[in-house]
């Protein structure tokens, strides 16, 4: 049978799927590794657990796979990895999306008047989110590194980037327009790095890979006696993006893991947010590359994992389902998920986690709820920031790991009084990259791809489970914690 492997790299875990041609699910591998918090705001991975993971992931399918047509890969976007040419080993640690380090940097930046040089560029925001001062973290706090750029010696690279490179062992060295266009290095329209931006950030171009479409054929690597082609490299919420068959302009998606990121497709149409939400591309398939309007929110999935292993509430996250109020009530329990500072549409790298409202009686239930619900009202701040521009959302196709959470699920749909999707797979960011692979290798057409059924649930909101009074508190409590850290 021949099949389609895409290697899903993600903040936490890693996991290789195979998919026949009608997308389901023939192997899957799954290995998570830790990550390192080595100060305050601070979010790293050691690159050789990455790779071990991708390594202990991908040889197993492979060996279960007789013919395989294309391997794609899709990835956590932003994070940065630096590493020298010669050797292929990094410099550093990779440094994750969630890290906000260099908060001053671009605080400075912004100070400098460089924010709408950037934002006209990229779409983006000047943020420690993006990947372009991370880079320049890294060449400037490693000894020596700052030379070894200027002469041509490092190479930079999301984690695409560096998988591409190290499944090569060196013989590749690209990446895609997606992840490029996390950068705050790449002009989004004229699909290059902008020498500019380069300059602003203290960038040496030679230390950037090439940019491709995302169903490109970038290149071959040899497992097992076999030479497996990659036709397929797509960031991991535009790789949902196509796993959900949001081809067609406003379409949109969410998706729920370890962040949480609702993205739309905004067609050839650039939208410029004045809500703080991202204007970035939507993939780049079949020829056509458009654009998307993004809203990301760092914390989602990682509330849960800190409710189960610092908390100790829960032994495991679908446990998290009998602590969870059928109604919302938290009981006047406000949580405010800001591990490593708040997103889309608030943008404050500042603000921490807080808890308010604890009392005697207060209950492990009455805070899960609040951390469940949290999620949902940030959810509902980018719902309202796309309706500032101008984008409604009439129905929302949601995945990732929190999707299985039926009763999350029913309370999304209740809170955004809206109808909530959830597609017969959960594998949306890895079927996007075995279609994106597909595509690449011409094992089937887009057209082939349209119209296909996307969901097999449908959530209905229930009457009187909303309460807006509540989320008006939950807001003041926001803003509080905001304007303390502003």
């Amino acid at each position: 049978m021949s099949l389609l492997v895409a290697i899903d790299q993600g903040t936490t875990s890693t996991r290789t799927v195979a998919f026949d041609r009608d997308l389901n699910v023939m192997h899957s591998e799954q290995k998570e590794y830790l990550l390192k918090y080595p100060k305050d705001g601070w979010v790293e991975i050691e690159p050789d657990a990455l790779m071990a993971s991708v390594h202990n992931t991908l040889e197993p399918v492979l060996e279960a796979c007789d013919d395989i047509i294309a391997l794609g890969i899709t990835n956590q976007r932003e994070t940065t990895l630096v590493w020298d040419a010669s050797t292929g080993k990094p410099i550093y640690n990779a440094i994750v999306w969630q890290d906000r380090r260099t908060a001053e940097d671009c605080m400075r930046l912004k100070k400098d008047g460089y924010e709408e040089i950037i934002k006209n560029k990229t779409g983006l925001l000047l943020d420690p989110y993006f990947s372009a001062t991370k880079i320049s973290w890294i060449l400037d706090n490693v000894d020596g590194a700052r030379k070894k750029a200027a002469n041509g010696e490092l190479r930079f690279g999301t984690v695409d980037t560096y998988l591409l490179w190290q499944l090569s062992e060196g013989a590749i060295y690209k990446t895609d327009v997606t992840n490029a266009s996390r950068t705050n290095l790449f002009n989004i329209y004229s699909k290059a790095w902008d020498q500019e931006l380069l300059d602003i950030f203290n960038i040496p171009s030679s230390i950037l890979p090439e940019v491709h479409a995302s169903d490109a054929l970038f290149g071959n690597i040899t497992r097992q006696n076999r030479t497996i082609k990659i036709t397929g490299v797509i960031g991991d919420q535009q790789s949902a993006l196509v796993g959900q068959r949001c081809f067609e302009s406003g379409q949109m998606k969410a998706t729920f893991g370890t962040g949480c990121f609702l993205m739309v497709n905004t067609g050839d149409q650039s939208i410029p947010s004045t809500s703080g939400l991202l204007n970035t591309l939507g993939y780049g398939i079949s020829n056509k590359i458009p654009f998307a309007l993004e809203g990301s929110i760092f914390s989602a999935g990682t509330i849960i994992q800190w409710l189960r292993d610092e908390m100790k509430f829960f032994p495991d996250s679908p446990k998290s389902i009998d602590f969870l109020s059928t109604t919302g009530n938290s009981k006047d329990i406000y949580f405010i998920p800001g591990f490593t500072g708040i997103g889309a549409p608030h943008w404050n790298s500042e603000i921490r986690a807080a808890l308010y409202g604890i009392t005697r009686d207060t209950s492990q239930k009455d805070i899960t709820t609040a951390a469940f619900k949290a999620l949902i009202y940030q959810v509902i701040d980018i719902k309202d920031a796309l309706s500032e521009d101008g984008i409604e959302i009439k129905n929302l196709s949601i995945d990732g790991g929190m999707a299985s959470n039926k009763m999350f699920c029913q309370l999304l749909s209740d809170y955004l009084c809206q109808e909530v999707n959830v597609p017969s797979s959960l594998e949306s960011t890895a079927i996007g990259a075995a279609i994106t692979a597909g595509l690449g290798a011409n094992y089937f057409s887009i057209k082939q791809l349209h119209g296909g059924e996307r969901s097999s649930v449908i959530y209905k909101p229930r009457e009187g489970i909303f309460d807006s009074e509540d989320l008006t508190k939950w807001r003041k409590f926001l803003s509080v914690l905001m304007a303390a850290y502003n």
